[in-house]
């Protein structure tokens, strides 16, 4: 009993000392793995929005192009791609008459 209320003994403390390290060694071990998660999390939170970014802007080209193809000129001739699907279908209607006629 004598031993208990002086307190700890000097080989008591130096174990003391050693877990106290060792729990502060794990805290920080924990605390690297927290800040390593969060880097990893803003990184591909980061990617994620630049690869939007991007995909937004492509979006907005395309619809330019299209918007561009699908416009008269400004001395008011046919889009290209109005001429295209005429031409397109000019043949088409060729191919079927053809047939037609070649075929009975």
């Amino acid at each position: 009993m004598a031993e208990q209320d002086e307190g700890l003994t000097s080989e008591e403390h130096a174990e003391l000392e050693r877990l106290r390290a060792e729990k502060a060694a794990r805290e920080q071990a924990e605390q690297a793995k927290r800040e390593r998660a969060e880097l990893e999390r803003l990184r591909a939170e980061r990617e994620e929005a630049e690869r939007t970014k991007a995909e937004d802007q492509h979006i907005a080209e395309v619809r330019e192009r299209n918007r561009k193809l699908m416009e008269p000129d400004e001395d008011l001739k046919m889009p290209f791609a109005q001429k295209l699907t005429l031409a397109l279908l000019a043949v088409f209607v060729v191919a079927v008459v053809f047939y037609l006629t070649i075929g009975h």
